[in-house]
């Protein structure tokens, strides 16, 4: 006997459903014949037993049910350990009546196999979905290097709102040697204005590589490296969240595509980026159910949503004028959304697809109502990574497997980030994680590559604005408007596209504290002082009450633009008087009083001293 030979019933359309996988698996190291025709030549067995199971000759040994399934199965690649785990204590009764369980209903199976597999449980390829994921990960990090690049120097330059040269400056003074793995960047060789600048469009060159498929694996790697760096020295205007999935993707990525010739997409990795939608989808659930919100149980969050979020679209204000019992219907949808859809995710592919397609249509609603950036964009490229060659109609010839240095990185990390995400998942039901998993979890956390997710935990239920105003005779006041968050009621929100305007997300998170909460927010005020052109232009053109630049600029308590109705009620514009409070009747939006004087009496505290200037500059 040359090969090992599996005898199976060559009548039963179930054993031929999975015999059919099982040959794929074993890739020819073992022959599959039915009984009908093979009992002949193995007359030890009764044909009656080849009917009831199947059986497993080998050379040495002859094995039947759940064991020979097992023993034929670790001829696969990568599956030699099934024998050892037949001979666990207690795992040969368990397997055994699962065999006598499911041969027992093989019609039912049957039926089963083909609604969760299709007409075939073969394992299709996935080349072309590896390549779809990788060109939308790369207009992902298009997306996120181009907006950064027209921002960056206004956040973190020189001139900027946290200059990076400032953090790495005092970094090195305190931290030592410890510097390079809490602060992981390549802007220790220098963080001038032209280096971060270039760090962004160089991301946004080889981002192109990823799109068009050119040297995938190396171009992933060098914008994860970029983003990472960028993200290091970022401090506030680089930590949203979409940022640490970016950075958790990319990661994953660059051990999903082939890095030689005729090489071949490791699943590995690819499941490892469905199990990454598996977690955002699941911890955003949790977060929203265990964080005690009464909206959030009562299901009328999305009744302050739409108009109380950061940055909303012109849709937003039509969602909002839905009923009451439209606000409910929807928030019960995105509920059984974020949680079903993980449990679909982890079931075979039909019912993966259909997870996915769910959480498809929760970003594309999204993606209606609020400007996200790429969030919404790289959370439907996790949902590309759920699909296989054959939904995509272009199932060919197997390609090579991966390399074995890939299969054993992508291990490993699947190690590292399944253990990580299960103590996060548990921390959320307030379980302490053990010290050991503490010291992992951070250790590896200025990688920003391991995250927790989870927006919107408590719904923002009052909407607070801080307005900076300017005047050139010190009388006439004029709000300097900002280009994307809202502001005046004549204009309607504005779409932002895949575009990430980091100063108005970060102006709507100063609104909901102190100045201590945001400490950039002095600095702001000194930069508008000084004229500095790269934070003028974060903000939108200029209204000054005469030609010549104003002479000075106190954020004050401006009545704001729009006022809502009680939760369920009609939107309308109209000014309101006074800044928002949680407890009115009709949850104004207000503007936080915030005077010029606390702004640069909080920057000196901050040691924030700006350049002199002559006192016709704002």
């Amino acid at each position: 006997m040359k090969r090992p030979v599996l005898v199976y019933d060559g009548e039963c359309g179930f054993c031929r459903l999975w015999i059919e996988r099982w040959k794929s698996a074993t890739a020819g190291r073992v022959e599959f014949a039915p009984y009908q025709s093979a009992a002949a030549r193995h007359p030890e067995v009764a044909r009656e037993a080849f009917a009831e199971a199947v059986h497993f000759f080998e050379p040495s040994r002859t094995t039947r049910a759940a064991e020979a399934a097992l023993r034929a199965l670790s001829y696969g690649d990568g599956l030699s350990w099934l024998p050892r785990l037949y001979a666990l204590p207690g795992v040969p009764s368990v397997a055994e009546a699962v065999y006598r369980f499911v041969a027992a209903r093989r019609p039912l199976f049957s039926r089963l196999t083909r609604l969760f597999y299709g007409e075939s449980p073969v394992v299709p390829p996935v080349e072309r979905t590896s390549r779809l994921f990788m060109s939308a990960l790369g207009v992902c990090y298009l997306a996120a290097f181009v907006s950064l690049g027209v921002q960056v120097r206004g956040l973190v330059g020189s001139d900027g709102l946290l200059p990076a040269a400032g953090l790495l400056d005092a970094a090195r003074a305190q931290l030592g040697p410890s510097r390079f793995w809490l602060f992981p960047t390549v802007f220790w060789a220098g963080a001038s204005d032209a280096a971060l600048s270039g760090a962004c469009w160089l991301g946004a060159a080889l981002s192109l590589g990823l799109v068009a498929g050119v040297a995938a694996g190396p171009c992933a790697l060098a914008c994860w490296t970029l983003y990472l760096s960028l993200c290091a020295v970022g401090g506030d205007f680089l930590s949203f969240q979409w940022d640490a999935l970016l950075l958790e993707a990319g990661l994953i990525s660059i051990l999903l595509p082939a890095w030689r010739r005729g090489g071949g997409a490791s699943r590995g990795a690819l499941w490892l980026l469905r199990l990454l939608l598996v977690k955002l989808m699941l911890q955003s659930a949790l977060v929203k159910l265990l964080s005690g919100d009464e909206s959030w149980r009562g299901l009328t969050a999305l009744t302050f949503h739409y108009w109380s979020q950061p940055l909303p679209t012109p849709a937003a204000w039509w969602f909002d004028r839905a009923p009451l019992w439209f606000h409910k219907a929807s928030c019960v949808l995105m509920f059984l959304i974020e949680l079903a859809a993980p449990a679909l995710i982890l079931l075979p592919r039909r019912a993966r697809a259909l997870g996915a397609g769910a959480v498809a249509f929760l970003m594309l609603v999204i993606s209606l109502t609020g400007n996200y950036g790429f969030f919404n964009l790289l959370t439907l490229a996790l949902c590309v990574a759920c699909l296989d060659d054959r939904f995509l109609r272009g199932e060919g010839a197997a390609p090579a497997e991966p390399s074995r240095v890939r299969s054993r990185l992508a291990g490993a990390l699947a190690a590292l980030t399944l253990t990580i995400a299960l103590f996060e998942t548990a921390a959320l039901f307030s379980f302490m994680p053990p010290e050991p998993a503490r010291r992992l979890i951070g250790a590896v956390s200025p990688l920003r590559s391991f995250n927790r997710y989870g927006l919107f935990a408590v719904m923002t239920k009052a909407r607070d604005e801080v307005a900076l105003e300017v005047s050139a005779d010190g009388r006439e006041w004029r709000e300097w408007p900002f280009r994307w968050k809202p502001g005046d009621e004549r204009r309607a929100p504005p779409w932002a596209g895949l575009h990430m305007p980091r100063l108005d997300w970060q102006m709507w998170f100063a609104a909901l504290g102190t100045p201590t909460d945001s400490p950039w927010i002095g600095n702001l005020a000194f930069r508008l002082l000084e004229g500095r052109g790269t934070v003028e232009r974060l903000l939108g053109p200029r209204r000054s009450a005469a030609p010549s630049p104003p002479t000075c600029a106190p954020s004050a308590g401006r009545p704001a633009s729009l006022r809502r109705a009680a939760p369920g009620g009609r939107a309308s514009a109209a000014a309101c008087s006074s800044p928002s409070s949680p407890s009115s009747p009709d949850h104004r939006l207000g503007v936080r009083p915030c005077t010029l004087a606390k702004l640069l009496h909080f920057a000196r505290v901050q040691g924030l001293t700006p350049t002199r200037t002559p006192a016709s500059r704002l």
